[in-house]
């Protein structure tokens, strides 16, 4: 039997019908569904999914958001092409089964012994001998010795030259299971897609379409959502998300989709009594636990398991994942720094994820405080990448530049230097327009291991899209931020900045060079000046050293650019210096003394207060105390497909290995009397030319017949 591409062809109907059923049916069509279904599960994989609409504008733009959400490519496995598609090769390949599996059925049972000895001789394997007793003897014995090696043997018995019933044909088959395991890889096929289409959003989509239900787009609380959001509890299949906190319960499932969520009405209602993390010495998580209580809605019973990645719990059909962890609602205690002269600081208490809080009288702006997150513990890479470019040759190693590149996938080329450093704080400031800015601010300092003072590091982005860039405020000799936020203050007060320039100038000159200290006083109130920050000459605002830059690009001649430059900074550092320690007179404190640390603080100093010039906030919270409230993310799944798939995954596993491991071969050895002996020939058939093939051969006709085979067709004699 061969198998064809061809499809079933009837013979009854209009042509339309026969070519549909033709080509529905036909190898090659189930060959291109899987083939678009491979396409799109990579599009699945490589697009982030369910992603709300904005995040796709932000980072491929609004053509693009639109063509992912009119294809549907944002929620591919759920999108109705998909699920057509699916549906279409469960069809197929089920033909493809339908008709092939009988011809297969009918090969298996027949022994082909019908095949006529010149047939026989045009075999590649084939051998001839001269044989000792009677055919009949001859027959049986070689049929028991086919049939003792593991070989179904039929003997046939026929008439010849010699006689009526003289000669014999022993058919012998073996490897029948190569041919079983073609059904049992494209039924695998089917159960596999069988078992999606169950546990994929079919049954979801079904109700949506034919049960009237809706995403629920809108906010508010989980019990207030209407009827049409909702989704029963006797619902078959499904997979969502379930966060709870500490101390509370909930029985409502979130099953997110494109355009909105669904709520999951459960049968249970699931208590979290503890969240357990443990973690590794460099702060990295090794452990994610969680001890809870199922409440039976129906029975009331309470049943206490504990839930750990790869250790779901079970119940009434329904598996619960421990899929992760968030904040529950803890409380933080935070305070405001101003980073403008004139505002004093004040305290903030909240609950993350609690309603906004107005902050008003901070630079003119009324604010709305949104507190996002709270983290414990941050993780981060110290590591040094070091150059692993390979540009200067004298640094070349062939030997260390491929074994790095070689090996465990595990393997990196560069140093990881993991330390945890401390609690941070995630808010949101939205302004009366309702534009949002996010910050991430950690509690404690953090020494970047480049040599410099420690810093706090104050993070800010504008949109979820892109990464947190992050001011650096250099610690002051007291470990705090204080400093920092002093020199900040005093460099937008022209007083300040007027008293600190008269002190430099005392200090560079002499008193009885006028004429110098005039100059001296023009130049460092200018710097001063230009680095607070004001409008330019495009009517911007620009501050920091790219003000500084430009206006040496405009008033200076490019000959002697870098030499006034470096004047310039040198006198700017010397005010800054004095501002620093007008800035400590005024608040009580000790001057600053002239020490490495005090170098490393003023260095860092300018550096961010060029950066603040564009810190798009006129405050800054931070974190001083908090009470966590740990939150447990589930996933919570019915999968009554997930057996079938278990089966169909089995059944592929058993027919690959059918097919790839496994050779059908058909023995034929043909016994008749000529010339007064016996004489037989002998062949074998096998689906797949090896050398295993030859060997077996070679063997079966020196035990069966005592001779070596004949020459192959081609090989020399």
């Amino acid at each position: 039997m061969s198998e064809t591409t061809h499809g079933v062809r009837i013979r009854t109907g209009s042509q339309a019908l026969r070519s549909a059923t033709e080509l529905l049916s036909s190898m090659r069509f189930a060959i291109a569904l899987l083939t678009v279904i491979c396409i799109a599960s990579v599009i699945g994989t490589v697009l982030k999914q369910h992603e709300p609409s904005i995040n796709y504008v932000n980072q491929f733009g609004p053509f693009w958001a639109e063509l992912f959400a009119t294809l549907q490519l944002n929620a591919v496995y759920s999108a109705w092409w998909f699920l057509v598609i699916l549906a279409f090769l469960v069809i197929s390949t089920s033909l493809c089964i339908a008709r092939n599996t009988p011809k297969i059925l009918v090969d298996l049972k027949t022994y082909k012994e019908h095949i006529r000895e010149q047939n026989l001789r045009a075999f590649p394997h084939r051998a001839q001998a001269t044989l000792a007793q009677d055919p009949a003897t001859e027959a049986r014995r070689i049929g028991q010795m086919m049939a003792g090696g593991g070989w179904k043997v039929k003997l046939q018995q026929r008439d010849t030259a010699a006689g009526p019933g003289t000669g014999w044909m022993v058919a012998a088959k073996a490897g029948a299971a190569n041919k079983m395991g073609y059904i049992a890889a494209h039924s695998a096929i089917v159960l596999v897609c069988v078992g999606g289409l169950l546990d994929g959003d079919l049954i979801v989509r079904a109700q949506m379409w034919l049960g009237g239900k809706e995403p629920f787009a809108g906010g508010g609380m989980i019990a207030d959502v209407r009827p049409e959001h909702r989704l029963s509890a006797n619902n078959p299949t499904f997979r969502g998300s379930l966060l709870v906190s500490e101390g509370t319960q909930s029985s409502n499932a979130i099953l997110r989709q494109s355009d909105g969520i669904l709520i999951q009405e459960l049968p249970f209602s699931l208590e979290l009594k503890r969240f357990i993390i443990e973690h590794y010495p460099s702060g990295m998580p090794k452990l994610f636990a969680s001890e809870v209580v199922i409440h039976d809605k129906a029975t009331g019973e309470k049943t206490e398991q504990r839930i750990e990645v790869n250790h779901p719990a079970r119940f009434k059909g329904i598996e619960i994942y421990q899929s992760g962890f968030d904040d529950g609602g803890s409380e933080v205690s935070l305070r405001a720094l101003p980073l403008l002269p004139g505002v004093a600081p004040f305290d903030v208490q909240g609950v993350i994820g609690s309603s906004s809080q107005p902050i008003k009288g901070v630079g003119g702006e009324a604010l709305s405080l949104e507190l996002v997150s709270l983290r414990t513990i941050n993780v981060e890479n110290f590591g040094d990448n070091g150059d692993t470019s390979g540009a200067d040759v004298r640094k070349v190693d062939l030997r260390e530049s491929i074994g790095s590149r070689m090996g465990a996938a595990n393997k990196t080329v560069t140093n990881k230097d993991l330390r945890n450093v401390g609690p941070s704080i995630g808010y949101k400031l939205r302004d009366t327009a309702g534009q949002a800015r996010e910050f991430h601010n950690y509690m404690l300092p953090i020494d970047m291991g480049d040599g410099g003072p420690p810093v706090f590091l104050l993070g800010v982005r504008e949109t979820p899209a892109e990464p947190f860039r992050y001011l650096r405020a250099p610690v002051d000799d007291q470990g705090s931020i204080q400093g920092f936020l002093r020199l900040r203050q005093a460099l937008q007060d022209p007083a300040a900045r007027e008293m600190a320039v008269r002190r430099y100038v005392n200090r560079a000159v002499e008193g009885d060079r006028k004429d110098l200290m005039e100059q001296l006083s023009q130049s460092a109130a200018r710097a001063l000046a230009l680095y607070a920050g004001g409008p330019g000459d495009d009517g911007k605002y620009i501050g920091g050293l790219p003000a500084i830059a430009q206006f040496m690009e405009k008033n200076v001649p490019e000959p002697e650019r870098e030499r006034a430059s470096e004047v310039l900074v040198r006198i700017l550092n010397g005010a800054l210096f004095e501002l620093a320690q007008l800035t400590r007179e005024r608040a009580g404190l000790k001057p600053l003394q002239s020490n490495p640390e005090t170098l490393g603080f003023m260095t860092q100093s300018m550096l961010a207060l060029s950066d603040a010039q564009i810190y798009p906030a006129p405050l800054v919270f931070e974190l001083q105390d908090f009470k966590q409230v740990q939150a447990s993310v589930f996933e919570v799944a019915r999968a009554p497909g997930k057996n079938i798939v278990y089966l169909g995954c089995a059944l592929l596993i058993a027919g690959i290995f059918a097919m790839l491991y496994i050779r059908e071969r058909r023995v034929w050895v043909w016994i008749a009397p000529r010339d007064g002996a016996t004489h037989a020939t002998m062949a074998l058939s096998t689906n797949r030319k090896t050398l295993d093939t030859d060997r077996e051969f070679a063997q079966l006709t020196e035990k069966l017949m005592g001779v070596a085979p004949s020459p192959r067709h081609g090989d020399p004699a």
